[in-house]
């Protein structure tokens, strides 16, 4: 669990930083294109932080379903234990 806090708390940092959000609007349950506006572009821009964050390679496909902040959670939990 404090790792799942930890992912999101680094996620919730970066979301706030690269698209100017207000960190308290973003939870778990936030929708990343409805309710943060995350557009394609700005996607590709997360996978990168990311990829500084796990070290590893991600593929844009490993994100494709990601619909919250939860997913994106998730799925970087998931990379990390590979």
């Amino acid at each position: 669990m404090a790792d799942k806090i930890a992912v999101f708390t680094h996620i919730q940092t970066t979301l706030a930083e690269l698209f100017e959000l207000d960190p308290s609007d973003i939870t778990l349950q936030s929708e990343l294109y409805e309710e943060l506006d995350i557009d394609s572009i700005d996607a590709v821009d997360l996978i990168i932080e990311l990829k500084k964050y796990t070290g590893e390679k991600i593929s844009p496909d490993d994100f494709k379903t990601a619909r919250t902040v939860e997913d994106l959670v998730n799925a970087v939990i998931k990379l990390r234990n590979q």
